[in-house]
């Protein structure tokens, strides 16, 4: 297994660092979806690393809304 189970945004999008800098602290809705999105990004790899038990609804679930997080961040960073 992996010991590298985060989607951490800087390195999902190394490119737009310097926005997603920008972004978090001039826009107070893109700084609670990239919380939101680390929060759910931290508890998924814990489920994944077997550190934290979750029925595989459930993760199905945490990994489904992290990506739509990540689309909505995506879609905010192109757009500014």
């Amino acid at each position: 297994m992996t010991t590298d189970l985060h989607h951490d945004l800087g390195r999902e999008f190394p490119e737009l660092k310097d926005k997603i800098h920008v972004l978090k602290t001039e826009n107070a809705h893109f700084a609670r979806l990239f919380d939101e999105y680390h929060q759910i990004d931290r508890e998924v790899a814990r489920i994944e690393a077997e550190v934290e038990p979750a029925s595989d609804a459930y993760t199905e679930e945490c990994k489904k809304k992290r990506v739509r997080l990540k689309d909505e961040i995506f879609a905010m960073l192109r757009a500014g």
